[in-house]
């Protein structure tokens, strides 16, 4: 993968970013996603975040090797704080990190999302723990997509602040609010995935000379709530 080749997962995000958007792009280790969207004209300022050395040292490579330093800003900095009030950013990409780290980076300097008004985020865990993030700060999910990339399934979520309370059930945060209703082949196989897992762990269950009630009840709701959910 480089800059004029992104993964299936990257390629996923970025048909997120709408033109001419001034992008923030935290944890983003060769700068990869900025400099692909710089090179096909997408977006007109970047700035490439990493709190860590190597990838920082990377970053600056892939930028200064595509001849785009004049429009992508690599910063060594921990989370939000790589972006400063003059960039004038409006779009945040976050992909590849936990969900509970992502939160932890929004909360850390929730100053920062001030002008942002697209949401682009692709945690490898953790999915319903942003939606409840994102409910919770009154941004509504305007997009979703999931997409197997190398034998891991990753789900993208799109949002944009808005004046109003927004409001989720519990499947909504739990299966997202739009890939839920469209269920699309990697959904689909997803969920039958994880509601096999569970019929497994039940048959186990059946075996062992002790049943942990609790436990076994919550694996048959869940099964039921899955069933239900793909129909």
């Amino acid at each position: 993968m480089d800059a004029r080749h992104l993964s299936d997962r990257l390629i996923k995000v970025a048909k997120f970013v709408l033109k001419d958007a001034r992008l923030a792009d935290i944890g983003s280790d060769h700068a990869y996603l900025p400099a692909y969207l710089a090179i096909n004209k997408i977006i007109s300022y970047a700035v490439a975040g990493e709190v860590a050395k190597g990838p920082y040292e990377n970053a600056v490579t892939e930028i200064n090797t595509e001849r785009l330093d004049h429009m992508i800003m690599p910063r060594l900095a921990n989370g939000l704080k790589a972006i400063k009030m003059d960039d004038n950013i409006d779009t945040i990409t976050i992909a590849g990190m936990g969900g509970p780290l992502i939160r932890d980076i929004f909360n850390a300097d929730l100053e920062k999302l001030a002008g942002v008004r697209r949401l682009i985020i692709q945690p490898n865990v953790g999915q319903e723990l942003i939606r409840e993030w994102l409910m919770n700060h009154s941004y509504q999910i305007i997009d979703e997509d999931i997409v197997e990339d190398d034998h891991h399934v990753y789900e993208i979520i799109v949002a944009e602040k808005v004046s109003n309370k927004v409001g989720y059930s519990s499947l909504d945060l739990k299966y997202g609010p739009n890939l839920r209703i469209e269920q699309n082949e990697v959904f689909k196989s997803k969920w039958q995935h994880q509601m096999a897992k569970k019929r497994e762990v039940l048959k186990h269950f059946a075996a062992a000379n002790e049943v942990p009630i609790d436990k076994k009840k919550v694996l048959e709701i869940d099964i039921k709530e899955i069933e239900e959910m793909l129909k």
